[in-house]
């Protein structure tokens, strides 16, 4: 026990938080050590000890202490006095029993393809094609293999996963008009157009994605098959009519040339009354408060060539240059945006 204070100057707490912020990686490798091992699962009928928790993992008990006390002080899992660990709010959701868990999505954002990248930022500031010089090609085509070495951290499981808890949040942000027709571009597994046919009882989809991904679509579970259909294709060439355009996580993986592309692409299937939808973070210029839309931007940065999460100003452009006009901007309350987009 400490029987002394010291009190520091403002010159060295300044340097000790540079040096806490340098280590903020910890965080995740324990977050990730605790995900692959389903630590959450383990703890589902109540208070564990470390050395409890080993024996079923089959892991160092010491080890495991020290991983689960760095994510309690984080509010990820709790610890009682006596030491037993247990699950919080924040914690459940590691659990892979729930239908909203986000377990896929914190092993695919903790993935080597989103973090080695960064490790080499300074030479993606250079301009070098630094995902590309890792793993051997872009990221995209790297996740289309069917060979990855790790099938657990699956690009499409991630993005369902995270999917689970975004979509409720986005269907009470926007109402989508009786009989209407949506298109899910790039819609992975279908779980965004499968939330949209859920809460509007009248509307049609089509899941237009890549021909390998669609036949793990999910948009059998709404138990009506005559409200949606699939097509594959390419949103570099063609896709199909609809009365909106649902692009989730899409535009932003893109530079402004390939990104304004996809929207021409969109556009030239849209009738005059058609409305398309970005779904992404929107970056908010000049605010220096911490903002987990730049965390993404940098994500970007690392594994997209040319990604980005764009300001108001750079999506009015970048929606002009494919005759596109910026119709508004909807707040989710969430780190998403929606970006209502109509012809111009």
């Amino acid at each position: 026990m400490a029987t002394n204070h010291v009190t520091l100057s403002e010159d060295e707490k300044a340097s000790l938080y540079l040096l806490d912020q340098t280590m903020g990686f910890t965080v995740q490798a324990a977050l990730r050590a605790a995900a692959e091992l389903c630590v959450a699962d383990h703890l589902i009928d109540g208070l564990k000890t470390a050395q409890e928790l080993a024996r079923k993992l089959e892991v160092n008990s010491r080890m495991l202490h020290r991983v689960l006390s760095i994510l309690a002080s984080r509010n990820i899992f709790s610890v009682s006095e006596d030491g037993r660990f247990s699950l919080n709010p924040v914690a459940q959701y590691l659990r892979s029993d729930l239908p909203d868990s986000l377990r896929g999505g914190v092993m695919m954002l903790t993935d080597e393809t989103m973090w080695r990248p960064l490790g080499k930022l300074a030479a993606t500031l250079r301009g070098e094609p630094v995902f590309k010089q890792i793993f051997g090609m872009p990221f995209y085509d790297y996740w289309s293999q069917e060979d990855i070495p790790d099938a657990e951290n699956d690009f499409h499981i991630g993005m369902a996963s995270m999917s689970a808890l975004e979509n409720k949040i986005l269907m009470r942000s926007y109402k989508f008009p009786e009989h209407s027709t949506v298109v899910d571009i790039a819609g992975g597994f279908g779980g965004l157009l499968l939330s949209v046919l859920r809460a509007n009882p009248t509307v049609k989809g089509i899941l237009f994605d890549q021909p390998q991904v669609l036949p793990r679509n999910r948009l059998g579970e709404l138990g009506d098959d005559s409200r949606w259909e699939t097509c594959a294709g390419s949103f570099f060439e063609a896709c199909p009519t609809a009365d909106f355009y649902l692009l989730k996580f899409i535009v932003m993986d893109w530079a402004d040339e390939p990104a304004s592309r996809i929207l021409r692409t969109c556009r030239n299937a849209m009738h005059p009354q058609s409305k398309l939808l970005l779904i992404e973070p929107v970056i908010v210029p000049n605010n220096t408060a911490w903002d987990s839309c730049r965390e993404l931007d940098l994500v970007l940065m690392g594994s997209f060539d040319g990604g980005q999460v764009r300001t108001e100003e750079e999506l009015k452009a970048l929606l002009a240059s494919a005759d596109l006009k910026l119709n508004r901007i909807i707040d989710t309350g969430c780190y998403l945006s929606i970006v209502e987009a109509v012809p111009n």
